[in-house]
Formats: C-alpha cells, sequence, structure tokens
C-alpha cells in the first residue's frame, strides 16, 4: 500500500526528529491492520458499535453527502473509552495482572480508564490537574477510580503520574501516544467503512493524534484511496506545527478542550506523516456554531473536539464538495453552562436575539407603547432594562433597552421600522 504523499512531501522543519529506537521511528510496524482487528475482538459486546448514518440537511449546507459516527453515545459519552479498554484488556491478555493502572486526564480518557478498570476488577488511580471541575472529578470518582489533584497543568499532572506509576507499580494508560490505545480508536475506522462502504474521505478531529492514527490505518488498509483529513482547533495547532512546519500559535483555551493538546506524540505523529492527507484549522466560531447545528439539526449533544469535523467542512466548503463525507462526533461531555452561551450566542449571530435600544419621552405609558409596538411586529420580549440615571439622553427623557426573540436579521429591521414609524427613535444597536 502505498501511503498519502501530502504530508510525506511537506518539509520537516518544526517537525520532531525520532532517533533509532524510538517510538515513532517505525510507525508502520507499530499499529497495522492486525492489531486493530485484534483489538475489535477485544471490545465486542463491551463498547458500542454506534450508528453511522448520513445527514441530508447537513449535506445540503454544507454542499457535500455527510455521514455521522456517533460516538457521544458511548456509556462515557466519548471514544476513549475504546482505547482505554483496548489497553486494559492488552496487559490483562499479557498474562501477569497489574497492580492497578494510572493515567493523566482532565475529560475523557479518565473516565473511560476509570470505568472499565472497574469492570476488570482494576485498581484505577486518576491524576487530575487541581483545578479540574468539580462535576469531572465526581463523575471520574463515580466510576469508582481513585482521583489524585495535582499541578496546575495537564503536563504536570501527568509527571505526577508517571511518577506515582513507578513509586506504585502501576501501568502507565497513556491517553493517545500507545499502540494499544491507538489500536482500540482504530476500531470506529472499520465500523465506518463496514456501515458506509461508499465513504470516500474521513475528516477527523485531532489532538494529540490517536483517534486519526487508529482510523486511518484501518482505512488506508480496507480502502487505500480513501482520503483522510485532520482537524485541529486553531488555538491548539501542534500537530499541524510539528508534521506541517508551520508556526502558528498557540492559544491558553479553547471550547474544544478535547483536543487542546499542546505536545503531539512521537508515534501519532509518525503515523499522521505517513497515512493522512492533510490537516486543516478552524476558528472557535466555527466550532460553536457546528455544535448549535448538531444540536438543532440532529437533535445531538456534542462537545466543542465532537463538532471539530463539522467545523471544518463549514469552514473548507471547496475542499469537499461533492464528496461522501464520514465524521466522528467524538464526545458529547459538554458542560451545560457552556452549550447554554453556545446557543445564546448562535442566536445573535443568527439575529434571533436581538438587543435593541429605544429612545424616548418619559412620560406615563411610554413603556407599554413600546411594547405594544414590538409585539404587533411579532416579536417576544426576553429583558426589559429601564434606564435614567445610566443614560446621556436629557432629564426629560428615558432609554429602554429590549432583548427580543425574532425569526431573523430582516424581522429585527422591521421591528426597528415599525418603532421609527410610531415616532421612536432607535440608537445604534
Amino acid at each position: 500500500m502505498e501511503p498519502p504523499s501530502s504530508l510525506r512531501s511537506l518539509p520537516p522543519e518544526g517537525a520532531a526528529r525520532q532517533r533509532p529506537g524510538e517510538a515513532g521511528s517505525a510507525a508502520g510496524g507499530l499499529v497495522a491492520l492486525a492489531d486493530i482487528e485484534a483489538a475489535a475482538q477485544r471490545l465486542k459486546g463491551h463498547v458500542l458499535d454506534t450508528p453511522c448514518v448520513e445527514s441530508l440537511t447537513l449535506g445540503q449546507i454544507t454542499g457535500c453527502r455527510v455521514f455521522l459516527k456517533f460516538e457521544n453515545l458511548q456509556f462515557t459519552a466519548s471514544f476513549k473509552e475504546r482505547g482505554a479498554l483496548n489497553k486494559l484488556a492488552s496487559l490483562l491478555a499479557a498474562g501477569e495482572r497489574p497492580r492497578g493502572v494510572i493515567a493523566a486526564s482532565a475529560g475523557n480518557h479518565a473516565q473511560g480508564v476509570a470505568h472499565h478498570a472497574a469492570r476488570l476488577g482494576l485498581r484505577a488511580v486518576i491524576v487530575m490537574p487541581q483545578h479540574t471541575p468539580m462535576v469531572k472529578v465526581e463523575r471520574t470518582r463515580g466510576f469508582g477510580a481513585e482521583v489524585v489533584l495535582h499541578g496546575d497543568t495537564f503536563d504536570e499532572a501527568r509527571e505526577r503520574a508517571l511518577a506515582l506509576a513507578a513509586e506504585q507499580g502501576l501501568s502507565f494508560v497513556h491517553p493517545f501516544d500507545d499502540a494499544a490505545v491507538i489500536a482500540g480508536q482504530g476500531t470506529i475506522g472499520l465500523e465506518m467503512l463496514a456501515a458506509q462502504p461508499e465513504l470516500d474521505t474521513l475528516v477527523i478531529a485531532v489532538g494529540g493524534g490517536g483517534l486519526i492514527s487508529g482510523i486511518a490505518t484501518a482505512a488506508r488498509a480496507v480502502k487505500p484511496g480513501i482520503r483522510i483529513v485532520g482537524v485541529q482547533a486553531a488555538r491548539f495547532p501542534a500537530m499541524v506545527n510539528a508534521v506541517k512546519g508551520t508556526a502558528h500559535p498557540q492559544g491558553a483555551s479553547t471550547i474544544a478542550e478535547g483536543i487542546a493538546v499542546g505536545q503531539p506524540g512521537r508515534l501519532t505523529q509518525a503515523l499522521i506523516r505517513e497515512r493522512v492527507d492533510d490537516l486543516l484549522l478552524v476558528d472557535e466560531g466555527d466550532i460553536e456554531q457546528a455544535v448549535l447545528m448538531l444540536l438543532e439539526i440532529e437533535k445531538t449533544v456534542v462537545e466543542g473536539a465532537g463538532a471539530a469535523g463539522l467545523a471544518a467542512l463549514l469552514r473548507h466548503r471547496e475542499a469537499f464538495a461533492g464528496r461522501r463525507v464520514g465524521l466522528v462526533l467524538c464526545g458529547g461531555n459538554i458542560d451545560p453552562l457552556l452549550l447554554a452561551s453556545i446557543i445564546e450566542r448562535g442566536m445573535v449571530r443568527a439575529g434571533r436575539l436581538a438587543r435593541i435600544r429605544v429612545a424616548a419621552r418619559d412620560t406615563p405609558g411610554v413603556l407599554a407603547r413600546i411594547t405594544a409596538v414590538v409585539a404587533e411586529a411579532g416579536a417576544n420580549i426576553d429583558e426589559v432594562h429601564h434606564q435614567r440615571a445610566f443614560s446621556t439622553l436629557s432629564a426629560q427623557n428615558v432609554e429602554v433597552e429590549l432583548v427580543l426573540q425574532t425569526r431573523n436579521r430582516e424581522h429585527v429591521d422591521e421591528v426597528l421600522a415599525r418603532l421609527a414609524a410610531a415616532g421612536f427613535t432607535t440608537p445604534a444597536h
């Protein structure tokens, strides 16, 4: 099988060099189709073979046929439990039962390791940064793991996990840079092509690279000509920089926290160079829009990382026009307050939630007249703020700020026109 040439031909500047004997120096020999098929047998009956179905509406919007793999339906709401279970099962299959397992994670990997370790009767220790939201800490504990809070960053938590592994004789379960973990994630590729053999393109979120490395390994073996594209958040472009030799700056946060990885794996980097056609970046606004579209159109909740593939279709439409594209909704663990904020911001962008200001003479009944005009225009009032002291208008006037539910931007303009026709002034909003 001849690997795709696009990434292999990219300049190596900025990419980590592998020395003989390092994990990434023989990528092709470390993870193969046989490993993924063996993983599929281990996982059978223990994780869901999630649906992979076409979205006609998303296809109409993006200009290509779109097929969604619903990994957010897994028990822990993430694909991560595939790799975690395959790693744990591999340890047990080696014949010597480990004293326990340990992982560093503030999210989906933690829950995958904790859940399946409990199922297999293994002690699980999860090291999380000390500022990890308590809901994630308690959820991980709820799966039966011992949680250790340490450090301010993931890197500090990982160093503590490695130290504890050495001290207590625990087996470290890496979230992505491990052959057994990669093979477990690769089972998604087998399932997608079995369910939808006509797929000609896969668009996969990339953080550390474990998911796309596994899927690319499976897909290349089953369908060598398939196009495979990775997607990173523009604020965390570590894999793009490493593989393409670019120097995009790294940000401090992203709503796609599941793929907010500052240092890509060595093994995964080598696999991506060999088996992935291209890597793309998407902005925060693209991801927000994709989360909202999946909620509204598909009635499914995804986290930011889970929406990265659709965000790429929206941002880079010309690259996928007319193709049959498979997307992995890789996780659904999103904070409810963040989801509420995304919904509200999306409504503002679409003109379905608008804030307007109305200036008028401060006389009895003026507020009633304003709200009557708005009602006649068919808009619904969410909030009303009646300003006197904090207004730049004359003391005889009042400024009323309204937050309205509207149909679209044209409807907002209609409301403003009706207010103007009724004699009210509407300053720029």
